[in-house]
């Protein structure tokens, strides 16, 4: 207990200088701004916004990626609940009760309860990485080169299951991901691959020409052929009052414990995503709340319960990432692979060896917390007004930033040629809707997995039979096998009906 209060306090000295306060501050607004605006997501901002981070102390780096986390979660509630504009996809559960409380005059409730809740939530999974994230680090330490092996291509399997609708277009995205780890030269063999006589590509593609051209150059082609005029909305529906009733704080509590425990386990623990853990918690209020019937017509709980669900899987999704160097989601991906350009390797030996680093993060998550507490409420105004910024404007923001952040990191055009390319390949995922997160995942894992696999064929001569010999590698290839084939098992009794008859 005495290391757990002398470790709480070593973070809030890094994360209380003036300068992280200033980026917790930042993150936290450029992530509401963020969450508000429709199409942009965690994603593509973090994505943005990696080339400020170049030349900060790791820290303070993490500190800015995760305000912009996790204050996207809040954003896209606003205008959900508003204008019935989820600003991200966890928010598009919010709109289906938040917007009709609004049409009945109560959107200040519903915004209030969405911050408090969102506050709750996050503040929960902050402690849970607290109080459990050491504790799986040194459970993760003993882990061998098998046991890393397995529980990447678990978190790869889970994560592709729950990428979208279609198994087969989500498996694609990981594997052209995978494909794209392997561009530059064998670490071992010194020979080269899929690099075609590229002098550029020996080194690998960089990870930030990826993401960028992926998220944000993908988004740019998508308001370009779908140019939308921003929604008129009447300011009518603010002006009721911000606060709960005795009755809306009766029905607040179980819906956000609810989604709180739920989000937490199922978006961070399962690595679903906020937008999963969202949709879980909105059933599980369906079936558990005493006010069900309600629900879909302006009830309550259908902001609080998804509203906290999202924010706890942000926040649960950094266990995976800080504890094992799994993310658990694609926005983990791209901080994942910002980290490792500056050199960090999230895993086990983290909490050991960048203490200053790991509770940093940590006592920013509770300070950025706070901060959008008392951002959420008065500004409300203000983020509904940055919904008529002019569609143009916004794209031509979000090229700029693409083409400088890439050009900057290696003054090389080729390298905005290739960002320019995966924006096109983003763009045509998105009208064949292959999810693009899996690519990102893969490419992040990718070489970790190979290296990973080759110390384990080390260590048995070859034998692939060390990844059955120990009861963790087992374990997680199990999950990953249950993973991947979940979605056709509803096919397997059809199958015995025709081979047996009725007697099946």
């Amino acid at each position: 207990m005495q290391q757990l209060f002398s470790n709480i306090a070593l973070g809030f000295g890094v994360a209380g200088t003036p300068l992280n306060l200033l980026l917790a501050f930042v993150g936290v607004f450029l992530g509401t701004i963020i969450g508000v605006l429709p199409g942009i997501g965690p994603m593509t901002g973090v994505a943005l916004l990696i080339p400020i981070t170049f030349g900060m102390p790791p820290a303070s780096a993490i500190i800015l990626m995760a305000g912009i986390y996790y204050g996207a979660m809040y954003g896209g509630s606003t205008t959900a609940i508003l204008v019935n504009t989820p600003g991200e996809s966890s928010s598009v559960v919010t709109c289906i009760d938040g917007h009709e409380m609004a049409k009945k005059g109560r959107a200040g409730p519903a915004l209030a309860a969405a911050a408090i809740g969102s506050f709750i939530a996050g503040t929960f999974a902050t402690i849970m990485l607290m109080a459990f994230g050491p504790l799986l680090a040194k459970i993760a330490i003993k882990f061998g080169p098998p046991e890393f092996f397995a529980l990447m291509v678990m978190g790869l399997t889970v994560v592709t299951s729950l990428a979208g609708r279609s198994m087969l277009k989500a498996l694609f995205a990981t594997l052209l991901g995978l494909a794209i780890a392997m561009v530059g030269i064998d670490m071992q063999s010194a020979v080269q691959r899929f690099t075609f006589g590229n002098l550029q590509f020996m080194d690998g593609i960089e990870f930030l020409v990826v993401a960028i051209g992926i998220f944000a150059l993908t988004e740019v082609f998508i308001n370009i052929s779908e140019m939308k005029n921003p929604k008129e909305e009447s300011m009518e529906k603010i002006k009721g009052g911000l606060w709960l009733t005795k009755e809306d704080w009766k029905r607040f509590w179980p819906s956000t414990i609810r989604g709180t425990l739920s989000g937490f386990f199922v978006g961070g623990v399962a690595g679903a995503g906020a937008a999963v853990a969202s949709f879980v918690s909105y059933g599980i209020e369906k079936r558990f709340s005493k006010y069900k019937d309600e629900l879909g017509t302006g009830a309550i709980e259908g902001v609080t319960g998804p509203e906290s669900a999202n924010n706890a899987a942000a926040g649960g999704s950094l266990i995976y990432l800080l504890c094992l160097g799994i993310p658990g989601s694609g926005t983990t991906a791209i901080m994942l692979g910002a980290l490792i350009m500056m050199g960090l390797q999230p895993g086990p030996l983290l909490f050991q060896q960048q203490p200053a680093f790991v509770w940093g993060l940590i006592a920013s998550m509770y300070i950025g917390n706070i901060m959008l507490l008392v951002l959420n409420l008065p500004l409300v105004g203000m983020w509904v007004k940055l919904l008529k910024v002019p569609e143009y404007l916004l794209t031509l923001f979000i090229i700029m930033f693409s083409f400088l952040g890439v050009y900057t990191m290696n003054n090389s055009v080729q390298d905005l040629v290739l960002m320019v390319l995966f924006g096109i390949i983003g763009y045509g995922m998105k009208r064949a809707d292959i999810p693009a997160s899996p690519i990102i995942l893969g490419m992040v894992l990718g070489k970790q997995m190979e290296e990973k696999f080759r110390q384990s064929m080390v260590i048995s001569d070859g034998s692939l039979a060390i990844f059955v010999q120990r009861p963790i590698a087992v374990a997680f290839l199990l999950i990953a096998f249950v993973s991947i084939t979940n979605p056709y098992w509803k096919y397997v009794p059809m199958g015995f009906k025709k081979l047996f008859g009725k007697k099946a």
